[in-house]
């Protein structure tokens, strides 16, 4: 019955979750806090981890599960969060060919878009205040959305410049820290 609690939890997350990792974040948030399986405040620390690696939103999920029933509920709450969409994917690809110049459809789609945004948005509010990030912390990061929704400017090279500013700040930081132990 634990096990089913827990796939029918994070499948439910799945199914009704457009937009992506992101997007599940407050809705995983939402569901582990309120059936206390895990505080805000762990929560937020294990967003702070998983969000370093790709799909995070399963790897909170397999967090999830193996905090609650060990490697047995981090199987079960991986294979709920990925199915639904797995399912929905497969099944969209099947019958996309049929639709995808259908005006309702086309509609439906652009309509979403504004949702998934905010979704994305929400999670990445609740980070930078449990970070408690500093309003000018943010500037970079707003400068490199305008940089690739304005101006079509490859994410490639939002990262490659964000590398080297890293670099750069490392290396300037290390000898001023130097130049003032001598």
């Amino acid at each position: 019955m634990k096990y089913l609690l827990l796939f029918m939890t994070f499948a439910k997350i799945g199914m009704f979750t457009i937009g992506g990792g992101y997007a599940m974040i407050p809705l995983i948030e939402r569901e582990i806090v309120k059936k206390r399986w895990m505080s805000k405040e762990d929560f937020m620390e294990m967003f702070a981890l998983t969000s370093h690696f790709r799909c995070f939103a399963v790897n909170i999920s397999i967090f999830v599960g193996y905090k609650l029933h060990k490697v047995k509920g981090s199987l079960v709450c991986a294979l709920a969060t990925i199915l639904p969409s797995f399912v929905i994917m497969m099944l969209i690809a099947m019958f996309f060919a049929h639709f995808q110049d259908n005006q309702v459809m086309i509609r439906i789609f652009n309509g979403i878009r504004p949702a998934v945004v905010a979704l994305i948005v929400i999670p990445c509010i609740s980070a930078a205040r449990a970070l408690k990030l500093k309003y000018w912390q943010l500037v970079l990061p707003a400068i490199a959305t305008i940089l690739i929704w304005q101006f079509g400017l490859s994410p490639v090279y939002i990262v490659l410049a964000g590398i080297a500013g890293g670099m750069l700040y490392t290396l300037w930081l290390k000898d001023k820290l130097r130049k003032l132990q001598i």
